[in-house]
């Protein structure tokens, strides 16, 4: 691989994350409870299943399913959803029935990121989150975009 930066020549676009679950109904009723279109629920057999469920504005899905991914159900970590007002969106889900945390944002004075609690002081664009589980365990975070960077 070369150490200069080309120009990208093919777009490429993120279309899918793969969520694994235990329980595909459960993760269903939780994920439409957030109000995420359901887009499809395909199945092939007990071996398979997928279904496809997409966040209002989002042009990236998530599946879910049976015999889609050999990952632990709870494993997909770190998985941004971005929102222009956090504290709307965070109360939303509350409203919603899902526990989120605390608005947080991080400091790196010890050469270490730490986690402080409230929103930036700034409200600086990405500066800004809070987090929730689905009931597996899979891990989401809220991140604060009000103004996005050039090129974005």
């Amino acid at each position: 691989m070369s150490d200069t930066a080309e120009e990208p020549t093919v777009s490429m676009k993120i279309e899918v994350l793969v969520i694994p679950v235990a329980d595909v109904d459960r993760a269903l009723h939780f994920y439409q409870g957030l109000g995420w279109r359901l887009d499809a629920d395909y199945e092939a057999g007990p071996a398979f299943r997928i279904v496809q469920l997409t966040p209002l504005g989002s042009e990236c899905s998530i599946h879910l399913g049976r015999g889609l991914t050999p990952a632990a159900p709870g494993s997909a970590q770190g998985n941004y959803l971005v929102v222009d007002d956090i504290d709307q969106a965070r109360a939303d889900l509350i409203g919603r029935g899902v526990e989120v945390s605390e608005v947080f944002h991080h400091v790196y004075d010890t050469g270490v990121q730490e986690r402080v609690y409230g929103p930036a002081p700034d409200r600086r664009s990405y500066a800004s989150f809070a987090a929730f589980s689905d009931p597996d365990g899979n891990g989401w975070v809220l991140q604060e975009v009000r103004e996005r960077q050039p090129g974005r």
